[in-house]
């Protein structure tokens, strides 16, 4: 009833739409995520739909992908959620009942129809799996661009050279401070099909979500991406849920704080450099701030 109260105060105050073509203006519900600047009018918190990045963006998004055959990219797919699970697994154990990021990752994997034998396979080689340590990398990439570069390895001063070198044949370089352009936060996943801005809008405010934002995945499909307080991930997916969205997906993620905006050759420069990133066996993901310019 609160949500819906704060839903008509919103309409009154800026009718929410969905941007096109338009560099994104991000606006949270709270000015406290520091995804913005905070935007207070009154008691009313102000929210509306918005794309991910804007529509150049989404070049940047298909660029970005893995390149080659589709087999190839499922086991790259496959191999970077078995380190995402053996960390998970090193962090809170290996019951995805009592471990509420293993069960995220193992939505993850069956919602990319990742076999659960492979799944099982994945947790119980985490379990006997060799110490490893986490660490994350900062960097700045083509055109400035902040990259953070999350691994897990054992051999510490192997994976610096590696990705130092890496850095310097794509012309990017290790960054004390790329960190500051992110900021870690819960983010829930559902399609946008047959979901209005208005209809995204109100389900945000209901579920207590700071951000709601229009994105593409990887087959070219529209996603809703609520962003929220690391602490309300939990409580924010169940009310999703219980307003009738199918979850994808459920996690902590790196949000961008501040895009780099790139050229088409730079981004291109980005996207080769990412992905050689990608491809080394310690590296886990790769986070970036890019943004096509429109």
């Amino acid at each position: 009833m609160l949500g819906l109260t704060l839903l008509r105060a919103l309409r009154t105050q800026r009718p929410p739409r969905l941007v096109g073509t338009a560099p994104v203006r991000r606006v949270p519900l709270s000015g406290s995520c520091g995804l913005s600047p905070p935007c207070w009018t009154g008691p009313v918190r102000t929210l509306r739909l918005s794309t991910a990045f804007c529509a150049g963006h989404n070049k940047w998004s298909k660029v970005k992908h893995i390149k080659g055959p589709k087999d190839e990219a499922r086991g790259k797919i496959i191999a970077k959620f078995g380190m995402m699970i053996r960390i998970a697994v090193k962090e809170g154990g290996s019951n995805p009942e009592l471990n509420i990021n293993l069960a995220n990752l193992v939505e993850q994997c069956r919602s990319k129809n990742i076999p659960k034998a492979s799944i099982d396979a994945a947790i119980k080689n985490a379990e006997k799996a060799k110490p490893a340590s986490q660490h994350t990398f900062e960097a700045r990439g083509p055109g400035g661009c902040a990259l953070l570069i999350e691994t897990l390895t054992d051999n510490n001063t192997r994976t610096h050279q590696e990705i130092k070198r890496l850095l310097t044949k794509n012309g990017g370089t290790l960054s004390d401070g790329a960190r500051h352009n992110f900021i870690r936060m819960g983010v829930v996943m559902a399609p946008a099909e047959n979901v209005s801005a208005e209809k995204a809008l109100e389900m945000a405010i209901e579920a207590g979500a700071e951000d709601v934002q229009e994105t593409e995945e990887e087959e070219e499909k529209l996603q809703l991406k609520f962003v929220c307080a690391v602490s309300d991930l939990n409580k924010v997916r169940g009310s999703l849920e219980g307003l009738g969205l199918h979850i994808t997906s459920a996690g902590l993620e790196f949000v961008t704080r501040n895009h780099s905006c790139l050229d088409q050759e730079q981004m291109e420069a980005a996207s080769s450099l990412i992905e050689a990133l990608t491809d080394l066996p310690d590296v886990v993901r790769v986070w970036d701030n890019i943004q096509a310019d429109s």
